[in-house]
């Protein structure tokens, strides 16, 4: 079988989706660290139109996105599902996975932006959030795939995991964990899982990094 290859960087949580995926299958693979202010001529290569990570090689062919990677991942191979095997199982989840692809920019922009900008994108985080403690894991599940993790797991994963982080360097509170409690005990699961746990950047190391990105965004768009 070809080989696969994956383009990443260390703090980004769209590169930490696609290898939960790929540890969680069990698929051996190359990991490719990237330098973002200098990415490198094949992540060019490989995708032309965003340039921008994670990118998966399989062989000769090469697969952007981090959603779509992992949906691609479980296509090619199916063995530690992802997905239900019922057909309006797994059109829930895929809905679910839209659901949180559509709504988590405001996470970020939370830790990109002050002021009023700031404020209304925690309003609408939390309304995301929200909605997920109501939709979310069912009582007495861990995960929103049940009792193992799911794409949907993976798909929020990669913004609850970095929320932490991003309220500490912006100084801005989007987790009320009293208010969610549900979502709060399946962080807890989560983060606990050995696969996950295994494969998370330092937590002090990420706000350094964040901090960093942060504070050259906003001297750049006081600047303009």
């Amino acid at each position: 079988m070809d080989g696969v290859k994956l383009h990443a960087f260390w703090a980004s949580p769209f590169s930490a989706r696609v290898i939960w995926a790929l540890k969680i299958k069990g698929i051996p693979f190359e990991h490719i660290e990237e330098d973002l202010p200098n990415k490198s001529a094949l992540l060019l290569q490989y995708n032309p139109v965003h340039k921008k990570i994670p990118v998966l090689v399989h062989g000769p062919r090469p697969v952007c996105e981090s959603m779509v990677i992992v949906e691609y991942l479980e296509e090619t191979w199916p063995q530690h599902p992802l997905l239900p095997t019922d057909p309006h199982k797994r059109a829930v989840a895929r809905f679910w996975v839209k659901f949180i692809e559509d709504k988590s920019p405001n996470v970020w922009m939370v830790y990109r932006t002050v002021g009023e900008e700031q404020e209304k994108a925690r309003r609408d985080s939390s309304e995301m959030l929200s909605i997920l403690e109501e939709h979310g894991p069912n009582k007495g599940k861990k995960f929103f795939g049940g009792d193992s993790i799911n794409i949907v797991d993976i798909a929020f994963g990669g913004v609850a995991l970095w929320m932490g982080a991003m309220e500490e360097v912006s100084g801005c509170k989007m987790f009320d964990a009293a208010k969610l409690p549900r979502l709060n005990a399946w962080i807890a699961n989560f983060k606990s899982s050995p696969v996950i746990a295994e494969n998370l950047p330092d937590r002090g190391k990420l706000c350094d990094h964040l901090a960093r990105l942060r504070e050259k965004r906003l001297s750049s768009s006081t600047s303009k």
